[in-house]
């Protein structure tokens, strides 16, 4: 099955980002170790266009399921919403830290009435929990 990771805005500083709430493991790393276990392919984008323009990609590419952490944006980004409403892949929404348990403006999720499941607060183990929501399907 091929199955794209996509990561939104900050994603990248995780290791160096609020290590109480994400934790010091980078996320590159630790997706590089679970490549040992797992077949995907990962995008990274802080734009929110370049998110979108890769959800609508994915079906031309073959991907079968996509797993989204779209990290600030799911708060905020109807547009990203949108999108994956429009393909007919099916996304996971995944967060590394528990969105029910922070601030206030955190605990709604725009995506989530457009995905198949929603994971969060397993810290980065929440990417491998969608992963294997996909190959049990």
């Amino acid at each position: 099955m091929k199955v794209l990771i996509i990561n939104g805005p900050n994603l990248n500083l995780v290791g160096t980002r609020n290590t109480q709430v994400y934790g010091k493991e980078s996320l590159s790393e630790y997706l590089e170790n679970l490549k040992k276990k797992y077949s995907f392919e990962v995008f990274h984008s802080n734009i929110e266009g370049e998110i979108i323009d890769k959800l609508q990609q994915a079906k031309n590419q073959n991907f079968e399921s996509i797993i989204l952490n779209a990290g600030g944006y799911t708060h905020t980004s109807v547009a990203i919403s949108d999108a994956i409403e429009a393909i007919s892949t099916p996304v996971i929404e995944v967060h590394i830290s528990n969105i029910f348990d922070r601030e206030s403006f955190r605990n709604k999720s725009l995506l989530a009435k457009n995905c198949v499941g929603h994971i969060s607060g397993f810290g980065l183990k929440s990417y491998e929990l969608a992963l294997k929501a996909i190959l049990d399907k």
